[in-house]
């Protein structure tokens, strides 16, 4: 029987046993994510807004707007190869969010809108790419999985913008454990995202304009499975190198 693919929204987190239950915040806008809390440059190249020589950018293109995101090849590259393919393939074409919930993360990506089907272009499943290099910060692209290496064609955009206290302390507990440097665990606190699914869920890319589009999506109507109560399409996604 095939398994949903699902986030983690109630996993341990560096060893403190945590729900998910994210606060709303204010909107970020439209703006570029990746600045890092100070302005300057970063070690974790999610956090510098532009598209660098080793990386390529999208144009995801919704019924409700545009998400410009970049993707990095070099950290994650079946997952990149896998996404761009099937971009460049149209498979993505009229795809619907399936799952939607807001201060979390809006997921699509399965063709059959149910959240068990979606392919990759490999024929089977493939494995995880974790590295630290890569974090589920507010804005990030990462794919969804039913569980350690079942990627397929699904994945999700991380939405949350406000960690939950409990959250903001597991944090702060693992910087002094030297789990987590400072810079990612500010990053988290001041800019939010879904530390608990680091190492869970593979992270390849990032939005880096059209945040605001992520956040009216996420607070889209929905049932109690997180289903919009009226489709949000993905049109088309454009490879623009």
């Amino acid at each position: 029987m095939k398994k949903t693919a699902r986030l983690k929204a109630g996993t341990l987190f560096l060893g403190a046993a945590l729900l998910l239950t994210a606060c709303g915040g204010e909107e970020n806008g439209s703006e570029t994510q990746g600045d890092t809390p100070e302005g300057g440059s970063s070690d974790y190249p999610q956090l510098n807004g532009e598209v660098a020589e080793d990386e390529q950018e999208v144009i995801m293109k919704t019924s409700m707007g545009d998400i410009t995101l970049k993707l990095f090849p070099e950290y994650a590259p079946k997952a990149v190869e896998n996404f761009v393919t099937h971009a460049e393939e149209g498979f993505y074409e009229g795809v619907i969010f399936h799952r939607v919930l807001e201060d979390f993360m809006i997921q699509g990506g399965d063709p059959d809108g149910t959240g068990m089907g979606g392919e990759s272009i490999y024929g089977e499943p493939f494995e995880d790419e974790f590295t630290e290099e890569l974090r589920h910060f507010r804005g990030a692209l990462s794919m969804a999985n039913a569980g350690p290496n079942t990627n397929s064609s699904q994945f999700f955009i991380v939405q949350n913008d406000e960690l939950d206290s409990q959250v903001v302390e597991a944090v702060e507990n693992a910087v002094e454990e030297g789990q987590l440097d400072e810079e990612a665990a500010q990053t988290y606190i001041d800019n939010g995202g879904t530390p608990h699914l680091d190492g869970g869920h593979t992270v390849f890319g990032h939005v880096i304009d059209g945040m605001d589009v992520v956040d009216d999506i996420a607070a889209v109507n929905v049932d109690g499975q997180g289903r919009p109560d009226e489709d949000v399409v993905i049109e088309e996604i454009e490879v623009v190198n």
